[in-house]
């Protein structure tokens, strides 16, 4: 495991949320990036310190993510109200396919 800490705290939230076994089905099967998102906001953790666990988790070499980015893209946090900072979901934008919805990407935990 490249980055044990992310990986620990996101293991903790969706078990927090979700329960072991579902935690575990989710990290061996995939989960979407919304799904962490959900759990990550749902636990017990300031909005600021699960923010940079999401992040954290889409450059993290732990887990596999798709569709592949390629090199160039860019994190666009939704807010909860225009002038909030609580952060309620995340878009990705890339150069050269567009932005994907939460919903649209994909992590695997890799094993080994």
């Amino acid at each position: 495991m490249r980055d044990p800490q992310t990986v620990a705290a996101i293991v903790s939230a969706l078990r927090h949320v979700h329960g072991d076994d579902t935690a575990r089905a989710m990290l061996t099967n995939g989960t979407t990036l919304a799904a962490l998102i959900d759990a990550l906001l749902l636990s017990p953790m300031t909005n600021r310190d699960a923010v940079k666990l999401m992040t954290r988790a889409l450059r993290s070499k732990d887990f596999i993510v798709t569709p592949d980015f390629s090199s160039m893209w860019h994190v666009k946090y939704v807010y909860d109200s225009p002038k909030s900072l609580n952060v309620v979901d995340l878009a990705i934008i890339t150069l050269d396919h567009g932005t994907f919805a939460s919903t649209d990407v994909r992590l695997l935990l890799q094993v080994g």
